[in-house]
């Protein structure tokens, strides 16, 4: 409390301090904003460890997955290095996304944004502003589990090489193979889709607080450094948008997915624009 805090103040302080978890004298509907990631994180963690796990009719044609890019080995013709090799155990559930996943997946959970709303959504710490909260103490990042969370830029260092990856699928989803067996420069709705997730991703990526730090953040004054000043002032415009890319990012790589999954499937179809 500041020290031109009023005796109404304090008393209006106090009458808000919660006496345990959920407990608070807010008459609003606090608990929204905390259930709505709550519901999508679950939903995302659910349908992503599924499809992991799962696999099968993540490509069609010229159209791979996100979730499964790149593809090691695999059965598609997007595989770098052909079927999965003899080596690998018989008991692994191998799919390509479960060598892939784990890194944009590490990227995500440790995300500035995303460590600010699922604190509150399902670690409840605490779930809203004047409400009550499980626990009494605050163990900081300092130790297991939490202490993962300071190697988020390592994880940055992978996002980004996964974006070039992303951006050459998109590249040759634009490409349809004719009657002739050549290949023809076509525009569907599945390139839209590939490519406008690649758009996202690279929205809520080239955003991250540790990529701002790492053009120019580190440096007192960097004036004097007019190519890292602009890198700077671009990560910066992403970064003030960065829960709007990182929410749209996570729907758009959800729904290519399930649009390359359905394609595949036979249950819709690719509509080509040209």
């Amino acid at each position: 409390m500041s020290a031109g805090a009023t005796r109404a103040d304090v008393l209006k302080a106090a009458s808000l301090k919660p006496a345990g978890w959920g407990q608070t004298r807010r008459q609003d509907a606090w608990w929204v904003e905390p259930a709505i990631p709550f519901v999508v994180f679950t939903a995302f963690i659910v349908y992503a460890t599924y499809r992991a796990f799962v696999g099968g009719h993540y490509a069609v044609g010229n159209y791979l997955s996100p979730f499964f890019s790149p593809e090691l080995w695999g059965t598609s013709k997007h595989a770098f290095f052909g079927p999965p090799p003899s080596w690998l155990p018989a008991w692994l559930p191998y799919t390509p996304a479960i060598l892939i996943l784990p890194f944009p997946g590490g990227f995500r959970l440790t995300c500035y944004y995303y460590r600010g709303a699922y604190y509150k959504s399902h670690w409840a710490d605490p779930p809203s502003c004047a409400v009550g909260e499980p626990r009494h103490e605050y163990r900081g990042e300092n130790a297991l589990p939490l202490i993962i969370m300071n190697i988020h830029r390592y994880f940055l260092y992978a996002a980004l090489v996964f974006l070039i990856f992303l951006a050459h699928d998109a590249w040759k989803s634009m490409w349809f193979a004719g009657a002739d067996g050549v290949e023809h420069f076509g525009i569907g709705v599945g390139s839209i889709l590939l490519t406008a997730n690649v758009f996202m991703l690279a929205g809520y990526t080239f955003g991250c607080h540790s990529l701002r730090h790492l053009t120019a953040g580190l440096f007192d004054v960097f004036s004097t450094r007019p190519v890292r000043k602009k890198a700077y002032e671009c990560v910066s415009w992403c970064n003030k948008h960065h829960m709007r890319w990182a929410w749209c990012s996570l729907f758009g790589v959800a729904g290519c997915d399930i649009y390359v999954n359905l394609l595949s499937r036979g249950v819709i179809t690719d509509l080509r624009i040209f």
